[in-house]
């Protein structure tokens, strides 16, 4: 009966495909697959009676308490104008050198990925913020539509992300049954603070990559991405206070924040009760902090919440089911058989969750595919913190990949309709490139990732 496990995956992918909410597809489909097994009398009724305890383990997770606090602050910064303050400031600062909009960007999308810790809301403010700046200031449309999506989809690996919270606690879970799996009875932990130490490293060349190629084409291709007017104006502006209440305190809030967590000092959970409180004293600093701005940013973390817990319910009937009916012991046998050892393994699960990066988003791969794939990996010896980040970068990659990319259905939303949407699709293309290579460069040389959680936390 394990074939019909991979039925009951695709019958999911299917009804997602039809636009249902992702929850109840989960559900749902886990819910008529048991419901038919039981009839038939293939599948055992015992499986779903581990689903209260499950539930239960979710609510006391202390791990997943950072996700409305990361949010929350996300959304505050969001709507305090911090974002476009960074923005003025980095452009006036960058004005004199080659392609400085576009540094400027990356480094604000940098920051505001470290802020929100979520791709859409990146994308979407660098969108309304920037690319008007950017076509008015003469930018080629492609590469101002790449650089922009390329610098949203980095709240997906830039610490304290979202995704980051949730694949750190999954894998946890998945490292200490592979661990059991081979006979340790004593198993080794990963954390959240492990995956973001991890991260830090691939994140900052990530940027730098992005820059480096922003300076490439205003070197070969100075047309493309002309050079900034200073105008008196802009000197006025570019004074040390100014700059400096700009930049300050989103940098310092950062800092602590994720400094507090990868220094041992607090836990993810307890750094993210501080950014959130942080970010309150920035709006309010900006006198932003109305009634109004407060409601929406309360709403929008409920709302952000409530899917991610609600996906989680989901992922859990539906991972129970696919138990039931052997599903584990099939892909594990697959893998097994695989030609290539851990290699192939490996490269095949990074090629599927690249695939299905195209129709899920990464709440539901990191719920629903990982926790099915990662103990078995790790069960061949790979690093938890390594598979962590080369899953969060090839997710990345597959938001940013046409023509099914979320980056780029932002970014379409929000961009003039004189754009086409084949120019962000050409944009998109070198940033992908890169992206690859860094994937590459982390396969050829993990310890891009191992080596900052080893020599802080040993």
């Amino acid at each position: 009966m394990e074939i019909v496990s991979l039925l009951m995956f695709a019958a999911v992918c299917l009804v997602l495909l039809t636009g249902y909410p992702v929850a109840f597809a989960l559900a749902g489909t886990a819910l008529l697959f048991a419901g038919g097994g039981i009839l038939f009398g293939v599948f055992e009724p015992a499986f779903l009676s581990a689903l209260p305890s499950r539930l239960y383990g979710v609510i006391n997770n202390q791990t997943l308490l950072a996700v409305p606090l990361f949010v929350f602050m996300g959304a505050m910064l969001e709507r305090s104008k911090i974002a476009e303050n960074l923005l003025t400031a980095m452009s006036i600062l960058f004005s004199r050198f080659p392609a400085g909009l576009a540094i400027s960007v990356t480094l604000v999308g940098m920051l505001l990925a470290a802020s929100t810790g979520i791709v859409g809301a990146t994308v979407v403010t660098m969108g309304l913020l920037s690319l008007p700046t950017m076509l008015k200031r003469g930018y080629n449309p492609a590469f101002a539509s790449g650089i922009i999506c390329a610098t949203g989809t980095l709240g997906q690996i830039i610490p304290p992300s979202i995704a980051l919270v949730l694949l750190g606690d999954v894998l946890s879970s998945a490292y200490q049954k592979a661990q059991l799996k081979m006979g340790i009875f004593s198993p080794e932990t990963v954390s959240v603070g492990d995956l973001f130490a991890g991260a830090v490293i691939p994140g900052l060349v990530l940027v730098v990559l992005y820059i480096l190629y922003a300076l490439t084409v205003a070197w070969f291709k100075p047309a493309l991405v002309p050079k900034l007017a200073r105008d008196i104006g802009d000197r006025e502006q570019l004074s040390t206070t100014k700059l400096l209440s700009a930049l300050m305190p989103p940098l310092l809030l950062i800092v602590v924040v994720l400094g507090s967590i990868l220094l041992g000092f607090a836990t993810p959970t307890e750094a993210a009760g501080v950014g959130a409180m942080g970010s309150l004293l920035l709006a309010l600093a900006q006198k932003q902090l109305s009634k109004t701005n407060l409601q929406a940013v309360m709403q929008s973390t409920v709302k952000i919440t409530s899917m991610v817990f609600m996906i989680l319910i989901g992922a859990s009937l539906f991972s129970l089911v696919f138990r039931g009916y052997g599903g584990e012991e099939l892909v594990s046998g697959f893998f097994d058989n695989m030609p290539g050892g851990v290699f192939g393994a490996t490269l095949v699960v990074m090629l599927v969750i690249f695939l299905l990066g195209f129709i899920l988003d990464f709440i539901e791969i990191t719920f629903v595919v990982v926790p099915i794939v990662a103990p078995i990996l790790l069960a061949m010896g790979l690093d938890p913190v390594w598979l962590g980040i080369m899953i969060a970068i090839n997710l990345q990659t597959s938001f940013l990949t046409p023509p099914f990319g979320f980056a780029l259905f932002y970014l379409r939303g929000v961009a003039p309709k004189s754009l086409p949407t084949s120019a962000i699709y050409r944009g998109v293309v070198p940033f992908i490139a890169i992206q690859v290579i860094l994937l590459i460069a982390l396969a050829l040389w993990p310890q891009m990732a191992t080596w900052l959680p080893d020599v802080i936390y040993g």
